[in-house]
């Protein structure tokens, strides 16, 4: 094909990693646009560290034009539309028109959704929520501290559990006396990856004395007697709440009609496609299904996370970029990934498997140490690092170092 046009719709992990390997392996007469509505890329596994007072806000975000390679068009704008039969995305700022699209627009946050849950609520899912919520920390006095999971699906599915353990470890270090407690409407921890890595993490989150609930549905918040509602359950008091949102689908793809009922778009989950020709889903915006049932009447779905939103990413950029060559696409999406957890203390553990694995998915966690913690700081350092030798050479000690270990490494 012949001056093709890519576009990428969203900035976040999925969207910038497509970009940059499109560009990477495109010829220049193809044009590689990116938009975004923000001019600035915050890292969202950081926020965890932020929250602590780990970090600075400086240190977890970067210009978005310095993450993306010299060549791709960036377009800081809001998008307000996509018409699949004109083949383009209408913005705020100007229209974009595609021979391919990408999307990758990530999921949204409803607290409103439950309500009560808005006013009564901190949380460390968005860059602001993270830093208004180390102030809150820094000004608790002790007590009962709960985090609710408030609905499923969300991202990161290690992420409240890590949560839990670093606020009662920062805590702790104040000389806070607290009372963690994690509720879930799920049946153990990151049921996704079966009953034997639960158990780990369960035994993760008893070893710090915090508690864990789970099947607790939220269906309300009080803020004015500090209870929460679950469904079937007695309320429960709180003296803060720390909160996982409920998540929902980007307005733009439900509005093309990409989207299920849920908001999330069906996608192949080998090759990403949508139902649309030239069209791609990769990331939290999608709905794949995987092998295995998390309750009888659930079937299981591949979770939301940024290790699988890279390897798509870079799957589709490849396929793509074979087609405008003329040549027939091989590379797949086969389901592989993996996240740190992170406990506190400069400690965490590391998870990995294959969830695409029949019956279920077979997923591994490495015993809790340092090495992993570094490992994520490393990784840190390089999703952040501007394109250029500092970053190659972090990606080549992370690359090494995985090797070492033997765990698979998505760089």
């Amino acid at each position: 094909m012949s001056n093709a046009t890519v576009a990428v719709l969203g900035g976040g992990v999925g969207g910038l990693v497509a970009a940059n390997e499109l560009r990477r392996c495109l010829p220049r007469d193809h044009r590689v646009v990116l938009v975004e509505k923000s001019s600035r890329h915050t890292f969202a596994p950081s926020y965890l560290w932020l929250m602590t007072g780990d970090r600075r806000p400086e240190q977890v975000s970067a210009p978005l034009q310095r993450l993306v390679r010299p060549g791709i068009d960036v377009v800081v704008a809001e998008a307000t539309g996509i018409d699949l039969a004109a083949r383009r995305i209408e913005t705020n700022e100007r229209s974009v028109d595609y021979d391919y699209l990408i999307i990758a627009l990530g999921a949204e946050l409803a607290p409103e959704a439950i309500p009560g849950l808005a006013e009564a609520s901190h949380t460390f899912y968005t860059f602001d929520g993270a830093r208004t919520l180390h102030e809150a920390l820094q000004a608790f006095e002790g007590g009962k501290l709960a985090v609710v999971v408030s609905a499923v699906p969300y991202k990161c599915p290690g992420a409240p559990h890590e949560g839990a353990m670093l606020i009662a470890d920062f805590l702790h270090r104040r000389g806070i006396r607290v009372d963690v407690h994690l509720f879930t409407p799920e049946t153990q921890p990151m049921p996704v990856a079966g009953p034997a890595l639960g158990d780990a993490v369960k035994q993760m989150l008893d070893a710090r004395g915090i508690g864990f609930h789970p099947l607790h549905k939220l269906s309300a918040v009080n803020p004015q007697s500090r209870e929460l509602v679950f469904d079937g359950k007695e309320p429960i008091s709180y003296d803060m709440l720390v909160a996982i949102p409920p998540h929902r689908g980007h307005r733009l793809p439900r509005q093309a009609g990409l989207a299920n009922e849920a908001g999330w778009a069906p996608v192949d989950r080998a090759t990403l496609a949508t139902a649309h020709e030239n069209v791609y889903a990769i990331g939290d915006a999608t709905a794949i299904s995987i092998p295995g049932r998390w309750k009888p009447e659930v079937p299981l779905a591949l979770p939301k996370a940024g290790v699988f939103a890279h390897a798509q990413a870079k799957v589709v950029a490849h396929r793509i970029a074979a087609e405008v060559a003329g040549a027939v696409p091989k590379d797949t999406f086969r389901g592989d990934g993996y996240c740190m957890l992170e406990a506190g203390g400069g400690t965490a553990g590391f998870a990995f498997g294959n969830f695409f694995a029949e019956p279920s998915p077979q997923v591994e966690l490495r015993q809790m140490g340092r090495v992993w913690h570094v490992g994520k700081v490393l990784f840190e350092q390089w999703w952040l690092a501007p394109l250029g030798p500092r970053r190659e050479v972090l990606g080549l000690a992370i690359l090494l170092g995985g090797k070492a270990l033997g765990i698979p490494v998505i760089l």
